[in-house]
Protein backbone atom coordinates (compact mmCIF):
# COMPACT_ATOMS: atom_id res chain seq x y z
CA UNK A 1 0.00 0.00 0.00
CA UNK A 2 2.82 2.39 0.90
CA UNK A 3 4.61 1.55 -2.36
CA UNK A 4 1.53 2.44 -4.39
CA UNK A 5 1.20 5.76 -2.59
CA UNK A 6 4.89 6.49 -3.25
CA UNK A 7 4.51 5.71 -6.97
CA UNK A 8 1.41 7.88 -7.23
CA UNK A 9 3.09 10.70 -5.32
CA UNK A 10 6.18 10.52 -7.52
CA UNK A 11 4.05 10.57 -10.67
CA UNK A 12 2.19 13.63 -9.41
CA UNK A 13 5.40 15.48 -8.49
CA UNK A 14 7.07 14.85 -11.85
CA UNK A 15 4.16 16.25 -13.84
CA UNK A 16 4.56 19.71 -15.25
CA UNK A 17 3.04 22.44 -13.11
CA UNK A 18 0.79 23.96 -15.79
CA UNK A 19 -0.50 20.60 -17.04
CA UNK A 20 -1.01 18.02 -14.35
CA UNK A 21 -0.73 14.36 -15.24
CA UNK A 22 -3.83 12.26 -14.73
CA UNK A 23 -1.74 9.10 -14.35
CA UNK A 24 -2.00 9.02 -10.52
CA UNK A 25 -5.80 9.10 -10.78
CA UNK A 26 -5.80 6.36 -13.42
CA UNK A 27 -3.59 4.15 -11.24
CA UNK A 28 -5.69 4.77 -8.12
CA UNK A 29 -8.96 4.29 -10.02
CA UNK A 30 -7.79 1.08 -11.66
CA UNK A 31 -6.59 -0.27 -8.32
CA UNK A 32 -9.97 0.51 -6.76
CA UNK A 33 -11.80 -1.16 -9.67
CA UNK A 34 -9.68 -4.31 -9.41
CA UNK A 35 -10.26 -4.41 -5.64
CA UNK A 36 -14.03 -4.11 -6.19
CA UNK A 37 -14.05 -6.99 -8.68
CA UNK A 38 -11.92 -9.22 -6.42
CA UNK A 39 -14.04 -8.52 -3.33
CA UNK A 40 -17.23 -9.10 -5.33
CA UNK A 41 -15.97 -12.38 -6.78
CA UNK A 42 -14.92 -13.66 -3.38
CA UNK A 43 -18.19 -12.50 -1.84
CA UNK A 44 -20.24 -14.28 -4.49
CA UNK A 45 -18.34 -17.56 -4.17
CA UNK A 46 -17.91 -17.55 -0.38
CA UNK A 47 -21.24 -17.02 1.43
CA UNK A 48 -19.58 -16.28 4.78
CA UNK A 49 -17.03 -13.77 3.40
CA UNK A 50 -15.24 -12.06 5.11
CA UNK A 51 -16.08 -14.29 8.05
CA UNK A 52 -14.73 -12.67 11.19
CA UNK A 53 -15.14 -9.14 12.52
CA UNK A 54 -11.39 -8.59 12.11
CA UNK A 55 -11.48 -9.50 8.43
CA UNK A 56 -14.55 -7.34 7.95
CA UNK A 57 -12.69 -4.34 9.38
CA UNK A 58 -9.72 -5.15 7.14
CA UNK A 59 -11.87 -5.22 3.99
CA UNK A 60 -13.61 -2.00 5.05
CA UNK A 61 -10.29 -0.35 5.83
CA UNK A 62 -8.69 -1.28 2.52
CA UNK A 63 -11.79 -0.14 0.66
CA UNK A 64 -11.88 3.20 2.46
CA UNK A 65 -8.19 3.84 1.80
CA UNK A 66 -8.57 3.01 -1.90
CA UNK A 67 -11.65 5.22 -2.30
CA UNK A 68 -10.00 8.11 -0.45
CA UNK A 69 -6.86 7.74 -2.58
CA UNK A 70 -8.84 7.75 -5.82
CA UNK A 71 -10.84 10.77 -4.68
CA UNK A 72 -7.77 12.72 -3.64
CA UNK A 73 -5.98 11.90 -6.89
CA UNK A 74 -9.03 13.08 -8.83
CA UNK A 75 -8.94 16.42 -7.00
CA UNK A 76 -5.15 16.71 -7.20
CA UNK A 77 -5.05 16.09 -10.95
CA UNK A 78 -8.04 18.27 -11.82
CA UNK A 79 -7.42 21.42 -13.65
Amino acid sequence: MHTLATIISFAAETAEEHEKSKTPFYIAGATLAVWAVVVSAIGITQPNFPGTPGRTRLVYGISIVLVATAMSMAVATAG
